[in-house]
């Protein structure tokens, strides 16, 4: 019988050992999931500021791309403005060229439609040349400054001749000696004229 208690006794133990964890496995069972919760959290962590360096670093290339782009954009917009500038005064500048050489032409015209002439096809001849020079300038925007009567300006008007008469005002242009031309506000020639003092 003894044989049988101990027997039972001994089984008994072995359940009761078998039943209840040891204390190094309770312990090393409950620091494992923890342990994987914290490593799975410090690694989502990483890849998290991994994701935001790369985020970051991204945002920076696109800003500076955009700048780039914004950059060459007003580049672009001031060299079309600068060379619609360019071509504007290029074209104003060959007007003003040919009419300064046509100019001395169109004087000799005035000088001859001046002149007493008895035959009248050939002054109507001469008026007509002068006529159609004043229409062609004026189609290019070309027009004669205003002097007669008016107050002298050193501006559009070369005074070389000074007379004194009391019935005109002072620096008042009395006499057209040659006549000036302008183009919008550019002066091509100034008016030659008489001025009373």
């Amino acid at each position: 019988m003894k044989n049988k208690e101990t027997r039972e006794e001994a089984g008994t133990q072995k359940t009761a050992e078998q039943t209840a964890p040891t204390p190094d496995i309770q312990d090393s069972a409950k620091e494992e999931p923890v342990s994987e919760e914290s490593a799975a959290g410090t690694k989502l962590q990483a890849e998290l500021e991994g994701l935001k360096a790369d985020r970051d670093a991204l945002q920076k290339k696109y800003d500076d791309l955009n700048d780039r782009y914004l950059r060459t954009l007003a580049e672009y917009d001031n060299f079309r403005k600068r060379t619609q500038r360019e071509k504007d005064a290029i074209y104003s500048d060959a007007i003003v060229d040919a009419v300064t050489k046509l100019l001395p032409i169109l004087d000799s015209f005035e000088r001859a439609k001046e002149y007493p002439c008895t035959d009248e096809n050939f002054k109507k001849g001469i008026d007509m040349i002068c006529n159609s020079v004043e229409e062609s300038f004026a189609s290019l925007g070309i027009t004669e400054i205003p002097a007669k009567d008016q107050p002298f300006d050193p501006n559009l008007h070369n005074a070389v001749l000074h007379v004194e008469d009391p019935t005109v005002g002072e620096n008042t242009i009395v006499e057209i000696l040659r006549k000036g031309y302008r183009l919008g506000d550019r002066v091509i020639r100034f008016t030659m004229v008489k001025v009373a003092n």
